[in-house]
């Protein structure tokens, strides 16, 4: 019988419900001009029932939506339709944080508003290809290289979108560092050849990451700021090399003064390097604030990590897509909704809000 995995847990200042979490997951559901869907606010709020919901990646900036249909913080018209979705989620008694995710050299100018450009730490293009709704699959175009002066403006863009996600109704926000994009960009060796502060060693692979942190912490409160880090994490072309470790044993430590939690990715379910306990360990040991991890885990396996002490709270990615009472779910004992993958990141109500609840499924 779980005895952590639905009692009362605590993040901060905030108690949330139990101590699980949604994963933030790209559903591109927003318009093709990257402002928020009522069927977005309906997506949250029957979800509500986890201990804490990060949403989807978000744009802070123009420059940092590189994807077809997703969503920003960047505009008055999207601060209005999140506010929306806030406050369905607290009605529900959920509590809420932004993702706030920056594109990077992964994103193409058709995606983009106008106006927007692909920049990274060094004009290195991802390989692959990527979606575009209006002209299909495009090749990954080769950024242009921020100058040190547009990197300390992008750190501004950070603390404008967590200001307006606070706006917004948010309970905080969480600064996506892994998956491939920007701020993972800088923090790895392969897409960050840059010669100035913010490359060449561990402190300088880690400087974007920490100036992000820091600003976006004194701008709305620690404890109002999280960071998802995937040390091992590949996606979008981004091998991992040991020598890496060094960077985020760094960072973890330095994160102390700037983030209410950290989450860790283990994407080893889907292919990735396996995260090795004792970097795990590790991180645990240098980073004192709430640990959240994620990657493959089962209401078991769940209840394992927190009993040990491994994780203070436990996230869900994709059983949260096809199972909206996921949470009643676990406490039952049911059987989970199999999502259908066909539907993952195409516009519409189908395979987003349509997936039925328990009582729906007694009912039938």
């Amino acid at each position: 019988m779980a005895n952590k995995l639905f009692a009362p847990a605590q993040l901060g200042g905030l108690t949330l419900s139990n101590p699980i979490v949604m994963a933030p997951m790209t559903r591109n559901r927003a318009t093709t001009g990257h402002d928020v869907t009522d069927i977005m606010a309906t997506y949250y709020e029957q979800r509500a029932s986890a201990g804490l919901l990060i949403t989807e990646g978000v744009a802070p900036s123009p420059n940092g939506n590189g994807y077809a249909r997703v969503p920003g913080l960047y505009t008055p018209e999207q601060v209005a339709g999140w506010k929306a979705v806030t406050a369905a989620v607290h009605a529900k008694g959920g509590r809420i944080f932004a993702q706030l995710m920056h594109t990077g050299r992964v994103g193409h100018p058709v995606n983009m508003h106008a106006g927007g450009q692909v920049l990274a730490p060094s004009a290195i293009a991802a390989a692959g290809q990527i979606y575009t709704d209006e002209q299909g699959m495009l090749d990954q175009p080769t950024p242009r290289a921020f100058t040190t002066e547009e990197v300390k403006a992008t750190v501004q863009e950070f603390v404008t979108a967590a200001q307006n996600a606070i706006e917004a109704g948010f309970d905080g926000v969480e600064l996506h560092g892994a998956n491939g994009y920007l701020i993972e960009q800088f923090l790895r060796p392969t897409s960050n050849t840059r010669t100035d502060e913010y490359g060449g060693s561990v402190e300088n692979h880690a400087r974007f990451a920490l100036e992000v942190a820091e600003g976006v912490s004194a701008a709305i409160g620690k404890e109002k700021v999280g960071i998802r880090l995937s040390p091992y994490g590949v996606f979008n072309d981004m091998p991992y090399s040991p020598e890496y470790d060094a960077i985020y044993t760094y960072l973890a430590e330095k994160l102390n003064d700037y983030v209410v939690y950290v989450h860790l990715v283990d994407h080893a379910s889907m292919g990735a390097p396996a995260v090795a306990p004792e970097i795990v360990a590790q991180i645990r040991q240098l980073y004192t604030g709430t640990l959240i991890l994620s990657g493959g885990y089962t209401a078991q396996t769940a209840e394992e990590a927190l009993e040990s002490g491994r994780a203070d709270l436990v996230a869900f990615g994709r059983p949260f897509i096809a199972n909206p009472d996921l949470v009643e779910r676990f406490k039952a004992g049911a059987d989970l909704n199999q999502p259908d993958f066909s539907t993952f990141y195409t516009p519409g109500e189908k395979g987003y809000t349509d997936y039925p609840v328990l009582a729906e499924v007694a009912e039938a």
